[in-house]
């Protein structure tokens, strides 16, 4: 087996957990000298606005007011953190 970086997640109600992830997957998704930490926080806001994304645009019937407003919100932080938006950095808008 691979040598694997293992990273604490801490959540505001004091719960944790733990995800390993192979230490060459950092070394290739790394741009320059970015730290390990800020490619796993990259990588999950990522998968939270894919997965908002989807449910908001992909699933059967009409998303209502309160998924809109979060999906709203996680595209805002995306785009912070990003410095571009969603569609602009997947080629997918709607």
């Amino acid at each position: 087996m691979s040598e694997t970086v293992a990273f604490t997640i801490e959540g505001d109600d004091g719960s944790t957990d733990e995800v390993a992830v192979p230490a060459a997957l950092l070394e290739m998704l790394a741009e320059g000298d970015e730290p390990a930490a800020e490619i796993i926080g990259d990588l999950a806001l990522f998968s939270c606005a894919q997965r908002v994304h989807a449910t908001v645009h992909h699933a059967e019937g009409e998303p209502d007011d309160d998924l809109a407003a979060v999906e709203e919100e996680t595209m805002e932080l995306f785009e912070e953190r990003f410095g571009a938006s969603f569609s602009e950095l997947t080629g997918h808008s709607h």
